[in-house]
């Protein structure tokens, strides 16, 4: 019977998802969409690959489970194929898991063990999976981790500036972002040049890429370090977690509450974290805050290429990255003084280079695939556990 990969990513308040039908060694993509946890039953929506809205049939058998509902209608569409496995994204994988792998109970225990380095993610991304365990505990699952793209990461980017007692307890820089990046490694006409990657959405970090390897991150422990995003703060000092725990008495939880949700875009403007509302905004602290998030990125674009010893090509991804001609004009006019010439006339259309022939590197806008990556990694994941299976 033909067979199809179900590539799930589930953030916080939103699950991305694409079907692939196996064809061979290649995978075909048959249908994607987005399913917001808000969303009413009437608005859930599956585009083919042309874009086009598939009509689905209200489940027979409703759930307020949305992986479930998720995997009923999907179902619906895949006429003779099979559903073979599912694949996930997991925000964090810790020091043991640099590759995807099967889950099973003793997997979902070591990932639950990491929800308090990525509390907005972790939970969210091992709920789908959880979800099935119970309902389908005979499909294969497999957990494709954003971390595993930076697993080399050389010790000078990878070690924190603690003792080393806190090293081996795996508290280190691991990056996050993975498999968005691995995506535009693999998109890249120079595989072997100077890279960097920024993918700019709700999180935001950027990448050093060298030979279709990680080189540095921007985002360290957690998915809190780095640039500043949408609600959270990015990079900080330090101190001022100890001041506001320890001087302002503001208990560990508000804390965190003030530097994931309340922070970055939205806490800056005091009016919106929606970028979108920012630009149409004539307030002020709408223009400081989109200026910070620029300027911030911009300076990371630099300290990224002190990493693998210059640029030659800079690519831009994410919502953010992706869709907003207004961030990229803001952040590449910061960057002149190191050879960017910009075409402000290609930046405004639809290509994918953004720069000029004259600049001294390329400026490209390619938009990331994560769900090709996660199906990609769930296939091969299950061709070598039947292999092994008929090796018995």
């Amino acid at each position: 019977m033909p067979q199809a990969i179900l590539a799930i990513n589930a953030g916080s308040s939103s699950i991305k998802f694409a079907v692939y039908v196996i064809a061979g060694s290649e995978l075909s993509l048959i249908c994607r969409g987005i399913l917001d946890h808000n969303a009413a039953d009437s608005q859930f929506v599956i585009r083919n690959p042309a874009g086009e809205i598939l009509p689905t049939e209200t489940s027979s058998n409703p759930s307020s489970d949305l992986t479930r509902s998720l995997i009923d209608r999907v179902e619906r569409l895949l006429g003779s194929n099979e559903l073979a496995a599912v694949g996930h994204r997991i925000v964090h994988g810790g020091a043991h898991f640099h590759a995807p792998v099967l889950v099973d109970s003793g997997v979902m225990q070591a990932l639950d063990g990491l929800t308090p380095l990525a509390p907005l993610h972790q939970p969210a991304c091992l709920a789908p999976i959880r979800s099935l365990l119970s309902a389908r505990p005979q499909l294969p699952q497999i957990a494709c981790f954003d971390t595993a793209f930076h697993r080399d990461l050389p010790p000078i980017y990878r070690r924190l500036p603690l003792p080393l007692e806190f090293e081996k307890q795996g508290l280190c820089r691991y990056g996050f972002h993975g498999l968005s990046f691995e995506y535009i490694a693999r998109c890249l006409k120079r595989p072997d040049g100077r890279t960097i990657v920024a993918h700019l959405g709700s999180g935001s970090s950027l990448c050093a890429i060298r030979g279709g390897r990680s080189v540095n991150t921007t985002m360290s422990l957690t998915p809190l370090d780095g640039v500043m995003m949408t609600t959270r703060s990015g990079a900080i000092d330090p101190g001022l977690v100890l001041y506001l725990v320890k001087s302002a008495q503001m208990p560990a939880s508000a804390a965190e509450d003030l530097l994931y949700h309340k922070s970055g875009l939205l806490g800056l403007s005091g009016i919106s974290a929606d970028l979108r509302a920012l630009l149409a905004s004539k307030e002020t602290r709408a223009r400081e805050a989109i200026d910070q998030f620029c300027a911030r990125a911009a300076e990371q674009i630099a300290v990224m290429a002190t990493s693998i010893d210059g640029i030659d090509t800079l690519v831009f991804t994410g919502g953010i990255g992706q869709n907003s001609p207004e961030i990229r004009k803001n952040i590449c006019t910061r960057l002149g003084w190191i050879g960017l010439s910009f075409d402000d006339d290609a930046n405004a259309g639809k290509g994918e280079t953004i720069s000029t022939p004259e600049s001294q590197f390329e400026v490209l806008v390619i938009p990331t695939d994560e769900e090709s990556v996660i199906a990609r990694h769930a296939f091969e994941i299950v061709r070598q556990h039947r292999q092994a299976q008929q090796d018995r």
